[in-house]
């Protein structure tokens, strides 16, 4: 699709897309001023990640509310921002030992462009309504739309249909007064300024991004109960490293010693939490099921009252 004239101009003034310093020669610097330089970037990005705290913090509580009443959290994005959505959906249930359905992660020309580029997908407003679509979004459901340009039309089209659905709709954009945050209930705009190879928004965008929706879904988490004070006492052990950790977490919280941790364990299905309220509570997993199922699924509720 040709870009349109006044489409252009919008881009030349997007922050993402000005030259970081027109006299800079990339080329004739050294490898480890390149680095520096690198470093010095990154610094600046987590200073504009800090400065919408507020923001971030109110998303959060929007979506946790939304989960409490059986909605889900669903990223939608063209691109880095497509792949950056579809990769912390991807880690959530492993970690927290969530349902796959709880986050999803969409993005612009489907799974196939996690790995080959689909660039035109995402000029198409309708295909973001309709694949939002497609997965039933509905009135309970979050729906975090990502651009790091806060323009892309795939991501309007599903903000857009979210809204008329009346889903909570979230904006992340790495550009101020973006175009998205017009079509969203709560507006993050995290304004990273130009790259250091300019416009390659993979780059400070990217882990601007990556920062935020980070502690959009970790904090979420943690706020759900899937965490207990700074462990992740969900996790699905269904690797020798997860076993591992979820022994480790099982011995740690309750003193309990390795085979202990081990049995109690191999009783609960290897469900650490369930474990640890087995052990903390002298009961078997049926009852122990029941006293997380009473504290909502709250072990600091259960353990420390």
């Amino acid at each position: 699709m040709m870009m349109n004239q006044d489409d252009a101009r919008h881009m030349d003034g997007l922050g993402t897309e000005q030259a970081s310093d027109p006299d800079l020669e990339l080329n004739g610097l050294d490898t480890v001023a390149l680095v520096r330089a690198m470093e010095r970037r990154e610094d600046r990005v987590r200073d504009a990640v800090r400065a919408v705290t507020p923001q971030i913090a109110k998303a959060v509580d929007g979506i946790v509310a939304r989960l409490r009443e059986g909605g889900r959290l669903v990223y939608v994005g063209a691109g880095t921002s497509g792949r950056l959505g579809v990769l912390d959906a991807s880690e959530i249930p492993p970690t927290f030992g969530t349902d796959p359905s709880l986050v999803v992660g969409l993005i612009a020309g489907g799974l196939d462009a996690l790995v080959k580029s689909a660039e035109s997908v995402e000029d198409h407003r309708q295909i973001g309504a309709r694949d939002v679509q497609d997965i039933g979004l509905n009135e309970r459901d979050c729906l975090v739309g990502i651009a790091a340009s806060g323009r892309t039309p795939y991501v309007i089209g599903a903000l857009d249909h979210a809204n008329g659905v009346g889903a909570l709709t979230i904006a992340l954009a790495c550009n101020v007064r973006a175009e998205i945050s017009d079509h969203a209930d709560i507006a993050i705009e995290v304004p990273v300024g130009p790259e250091i190879v300019s416009g390659s928004t993979r780059l400070g965008a990217g882990t601007a991004t990556k920062m935020v929706l980070n502690m959009l879904s970790t904090i979420t988490m943690i706020r759900m109960g899937k965490t207990y004070r700074t462990l992740m006492v969900d996790v699905k052990a269904t690797n020798e490293k997860l076993v591992a950790r979820a022994v480790r977490i099982v011995r740690d919280v309750t003193g309990v010693d390795e085979e202990r941790a081990r049995q109690t364990l191999e009783q609960a299905d290897w469900s650490a939490k369930l474990a640890i309220v087995m052990i903390e509570k002298d009961c078997d997993a049926a009852r122990a099921e029941t006293i997380l199922e009473q504290h909502n699924g709250f072990l600091a509720k259960v353990i420390d009252g």
